[in-house]
């Protein structure tokens, strides 16, 4: 009977512990990809990205492969090309004409749009309280694509990240209502190996003729295998064991340790700007993920 209090006590402090990894990995995404993008270029940073996190993945496809009969692949193509290829792209884009926080910032959004998406087109109740949120959220959207770095202005950037987060609202979406059933993880390998087959052309068309530094050979492969494939497995597993509601307050961690990151290691600044519109997107998202 001592056994089982032990392991209550034991879940009490791994939950914390796993999404505060879980956050510091995916905040660390928005480094990487700064320190890499520049040199690699968006798209081929893209491929290694979706390669490497499709094959860590692979594992759980092969296991569920007979759940992914032929006529699945092009809806789940479609998808890996909404949820995975368009966004990573619109991200490495930003990553290489602003700092890592904005792009990390501008994730958080994510949330938001997930509820926009399902209201606007697949009959979701938005309610009050997340019509305000999405007011909020997009006001701090506006103060944080009005900022500058180093004089220069970061509007584009920030357009790109949120588009890349609507992106992300449009494919949690079909996720659920298309490949509802499946085993999670074997669907993000399918659908990061697919997006990574569509983006392969263009990864090829656009590789840097110049060689590519070691530290941005490293930042590529902590993207594909740490901050895709291996996050995700984390990921699946948080919300096998607590649920997709607790699980996804890691959200709220990520932009903390994006900006945190690249202060530590980049050196890039911590402006008013990004203070305010940060606390005001993640106090939205706050808002709106309020139970009734």
């Amino acid at each position: 009977m001592a056994a089982q209090p032990l392991a209550e006590t034991a879940r009490g402090w791994l939950t914390p512990l796993e999404l505060g990894v879980l956050g510091a990995i995916w905040g660390a995404s928005f480094l990487f990809m700064r320190v890499a993008a520049g040199d690699f270029g968006a798209v081929p940073l893209v491929e290694a990205r979706l390669a490497l996190g499709s094959l860590v993945l692979l594992p759980f496809l092969w296991r569920a492969r007979a759940q992914f009969p032929l006529r699945l692949w092009p809806k789940l193509a479609l998808i890996g090309a909404i949820n995975s290829a368009l966004p990573f792209v619109l991200f490495a884009w930003a990553a290489q004409r602003a700092p890592a926080g904005i792009g990390a910032i501008a994730n958080a959004m994510t949330v938001l749009f997930t509820a926009l998406v399902g209201f606007l087109f697949f009959g979701e109740k938005i309610g009050a309280r997340r019509a305000f949120a999405l007011l909020v959220g997009f006001a701090g959207v506006v103060v944080l694509a009005s900022g500058k770095t180093a004089g220069a202005s970061i509007g584009w950037a920030v357009a790109a990240g949120v588009g890349a987060a609507f992106l992300y609202g449009v494919g949690i979406n079909l996720v659920r209502r298309h490949l509802g059933g499946l085993p999670p993880a074997a669907v993000a390998s399918a659908t990061l190996g697919s997006a990574a087959l569509l983006t392969l052309p263009f990864a090829l068309a656009q590789w840097p003729a110049r060689s590519i530094p070691a530290a941005s050979w490293f930042s590529a492969a902590m993207l594909g295998v740490l901050c895709t494939g291996f996050a995700f497995v984390m990921y699946y597993r948080l919300i096998a064991r607590i649920g997709a509601a607790r699980a996804s307050t890691v959200t709220y961690l990520i932009p903390v340790f994006g900006v945190a990151w690249a202060w530590l290691l980049l050196d890039e600044p911590l402006t008013l700007t990004m203070g305010v519109a940060g606390a005001m997107i993640l106090g939205s998202v706050a808002l709106s993920q309020r139970a009734k």
